[in-house]
């Protein structure tokens, strides 16, 4: 049986040309879901050939079976031979390199059919389920219902199913996990101890399950998402970390159609091709993942400082794109894939807050001021990592307020809290995100935390003001 589209017409659109087809007559068909199977004639089962895409991720788990799409009943058949045809998938990355996002989809969804779909995360992603549509394919849909996704998100969810006459496949987590981890360190433990653990119960882990019933996925994965991490994307690659329904060595795919595409032109598309988009856009909201995890960017910032914004800058990935993660060859990077590497295990940038008003503070330095009782005066300290792009945007204002306390019986200092300081910053010093502002009182050990995150001179004095 071969698989046909529903509509008597199709249309599909390469580049900047347009080829449309059509027929007057259809066969007659019956109809499975969405798609209708085209009625061929049998043959005699004498050879059964399989074709196969031998492909190589690395760091595959065992075979699991509760997968997207359940197995396929065995058949019996006599005199099976197996061909395996491999394919060279870095040549095809590099002849598809400068192709359209629309002729990319195309050649995945033809070449995998129905053990393809989309990853859709409810957000400018949408612009892969129109270009499937254009393609006039049929194709399938998936999503990580991760339990604590927006309102406005699940809406979306809704309306892109009823615009496009289609079942989004929804994964969700294993609720014995969700369980044990709410029970034992709370609904905001992410907030205390980064958003790893929440990420990989409640979304990595779903979709290595999704991902074990398909041979190919599609993600909306583009280079300018993240200069830090995604920066050298391929629009198709053998995935490096999950596998696919035959399991082991060369058994997924990963095809990322808009890698080479900026942010703008995909807003660009979605108005011209009035596609419905979340409404979450509209209130500031760029990247969209987990409601208490995301939130609105300011005018200029990046669309990813909106999400995990208590953490470190360059650190936004919750793992479904962790073999997309940037590494720089031959060079030493931090926990964190911030770039070569001190000795301490800091990234080798140039320094900030650089002014004669202002004391650099040694691990020494800070434990010793840590534990005093009674201080001949207070302190205000910045725990900063100078990588950190927040960091460097309060620099002036925190010189200017040095100076300004310079001589009033306050001091100023700074201590570089990242590499291998961070986690005695985070058990010792309170540090949940750089800059972490500390005041430590006249005569108490006890270190107080500037809890607002505005870093201006006015507020910053306020906050001594109000304390010393």
């Amino acid at each position: 049986m071969a698989l046909a589209v529903t509509s008597s017409s199709s249309k599909a659109i390469f580049g900047s040309g347009f080829l449309l087809s059509s027929s007057s007559s259809e066969p007659k068909v019956s109809q499975i879901g969405s798609f209708r199977l085209l009625e061929r004639p049998q043959m005699a089962p004498t050879i059964a050939s399989k074709r196969r895409s031998s492909v190589k991720p690395v760091n595959a788990e065992p075979k699991r079976n509760d997968s997207l799409v359940p197995l396929a009943a065995t058949v019996v058949a006599p005199e099976v031979e197996e061909k395996v045809e491999v394919e060279d998938f870095e040549q095809l990355a590099k002849d598809l390199e400068d192709a359209s996002p629309l002729e990319i989809m195309d050649k995945a969804l033809e070449k995998f059919g129905n053990d393809i779909a989309i990853a859709f995360s409810g957000a400018e992603d949408v612009a892969l389920i129109e270009y499937a549509h254009l393609t006039g394919r049929p194709y399938r849909v998936f999503s990580l219902d991760t339990g604590r996704l927006n309102p406005e998100t699940y809406h979306f969810f809704d309306t892109v199913e009823k615009h496009y006459g289609i079942h989004i496949e929804y994964m969700f987590p294993d609720s014995v996990e969700v369980q044990a981890l709410v029970r034992s360190k709370g609904l905001f433990s992410f907030y205390e101890d980064g958003h790893q653990e929440c990420c990989r119960v409640r979304k990595v882990r779903p979709l290595r399950r999704a991902l074990k019933g398909l041979r190919a996925w599609i993600t909306g994965q583009r280079k300018d998402q993240s200069p830090g991490t995604r920066s050298e994307i391929p629009v198709v690659q053998v995935d490096p970390v999950f596998e696919g329904l035959d399991g082991g060595t060369g058994s997924l795919v990963k095809w990322n159609p808009v890698a080479n595409v900026q942010g703008g032109d995909i807003w660009n598309f979605l108005r011209a091709m009035n596609v419905p988009v979340n409404s979450l856009h509209s209130k500031g909201y760029i990247s969209i993942g987990c409601e208490p995890c995301t939130r609105p960017v300011l005018p200029g910032q990046h669309e990813r400082e909106g999400r995990w914004w208590w953490e470190d800058a360059k650190a936004k990935e919750c793992g479904l794109h962790k073999g997309n993660i940037k590494q720089e060859d031959g060079k030493q990077l931090n926990g964190n894939g911030n770039g070569p590497a001190h000795s301490n295990g800091a990234p080798a940038v140039a320094d900030i807050f650089n002014s004669q008003n202002l004391v650099t503070l040694t691990r020494t330095g800070i434990e010793n001021l840590s534990r005093l009782d009674n201080r001949q005066e207070p302190w205000l300290v910045v725990l900063y990592a100078p990588w950190c792009q927040f960091c460097q945007a309060m620099e002036g204002s925190y010189i200017e307020l040095a100076d300004k306390l310079a001589g009033s019986g306050v001091k100023v200092g700074k201590f570089r809290a990242d590499g291998e300081e961070k986690e005695y910053a985070k058990r010792e010093l309170q540090l949940g995100s750089f800059p972490t502002i500390l005041f430590y009182p006249k005569h108490s050990s006890k270190a107080i935390k500037y809890p607002s995150e505005k870093r201006d001179v006015d507020s910053l004095m306020a906050f001594v003001n109000a304390l010393r």
